[in-house]
């Protein structure tokens, strides 16, 4: 019999957005939290669900002119007076909320500059943010677009200092799955505890997780599904076989497995981070797995149902 878990609100806060709510971020004075939707990001407080404050507002005075949307917001993990928000045109703008009540202006504003060589039509679509993430330390943070998940730096605006491919080999494919509405997908990010490794969702179950200190990167596969072993599935081996035809196959219809969303638990019990646990979300269900060290899992893709906890979503 499958473990049946439902919750029931204690508070509900209404009638502040006219756009679908995308992030929500708890400030770390616990006492407010901000909501964002396309064009609006409201502060809330816990206490008061009846008004909100607007701290930002992009929504131009004819919607003709609208030339980008908010993708997803976040507060400091320490500075409750500073959060960012992400756009649909691959730009991250920090703000300051000392500076003025209408955070109309942002304090810096992060942009990777493009490449004219290599662009195309698809090039804003797959350059939208889907996420971003601060770091546990505050002195980074980390954004997701379609292909990639890169990690920026407080202090420098101009460039990321990290880029991860996620998924390289569906570069090729932008058509197809323009097509059928995959290139539209949101995929989420997450830090460990302690901001060693990051892991972000792709199709086909798969989650890749990306060790920033040695430059690993393992793939592995959300399932309760036991399987024969095999060998482990490396990035690199299955970009060469897609490029060439090989037997690797990945569903880009629409509906296709996807792992959309994600969480890294933090531990309280080892000051490493080793000892946590993953949340991945996938197919209406929600799948539970031990965090390892990157040194136990270079011949593990499969999530087994041994170590994996799956539990029905109500959707």
């Amino acid at each position: 019999m499958d473990l049946m878990v439902e919750a029931s609100p204690r508070r509900i806060f209404a009638n502040a957005h006219t756009y679908h709510i995308n992030s929500i971020s708890v400030n770390s004075d616990h006492e407010t939290y901000l909501s964002a939707d396309d064009l609006r990001i409201n502060l809330w407080h816990l206490e008061i669900t009846d008004r909100s404050f607007n701290i930002v507002d992009i929504k131009p005075a004819n919607m003709e002119e609208l030339t980008e949307v908010i993708t997803a917001a976040e507060f400091h993990p320490h500075q409750c007076n500073v959060f960012v928000y992400s756009s649909s045109k691959g730009t991250i703008r920090l703000c300051d909320m000392r500076s003025s009540a209408l955070c109309d202006r942002h304090s810096k504003f992060f942009e990777e500059p493009e490449d004219p060589s290599s662009r195309s039509f698809f090039s804003e679509i797959i350059s939208s943010i889907s996420d971003v993430k601060f770091s546990h330390s505050g002195r980074y943070m980390m954004t997701r677009d379609y292909l990639s998940v890169k990690v920026w730096d407080l202090n420098m605006e101009s460039r990321p200092v990290e880029t991860h491919q996620v998924h390289e080999y569906l570069r090729s494919k932008l058509c197809s799955l323009y097509e059928n509405d995959c290139i539209f997908d949101k995929f989420e990010c997450c830090w460990n505890g302690s901001d060693s490794a990051i892991m972000t969702g792709s199709y086909n179950n798969f989650f890749r997780m990306f060790d920033r200190d040695t430059r690993r990167d393992v793939t592995l596969e959300a399932s309760r599904e036991s399987s024969k072993p095999r060998a482990s599935l490396k990035p690199r081996k299955t970009w060469e076989k897609a490029a060439s035809g090989g037997p690797v196959c990945f569903c880009l219809w629409r509906g296709a497995r996807q792992a959309l969303l994600l969480t890294w638990r933090r531990s309280r019990s080892r000051a490493d981070g080793h000892c946590s646990q993953k949340a991945i979300t996938q197919n209406k269900c929600i799948y539970f797995s031990p965090s390892l060290p990157f040194q136990f899992i270079d011949q593990k893709i499969n999530i087994q149902e041994k170590s994996c906890c799956q539990l029905p979503l109500f959707l």
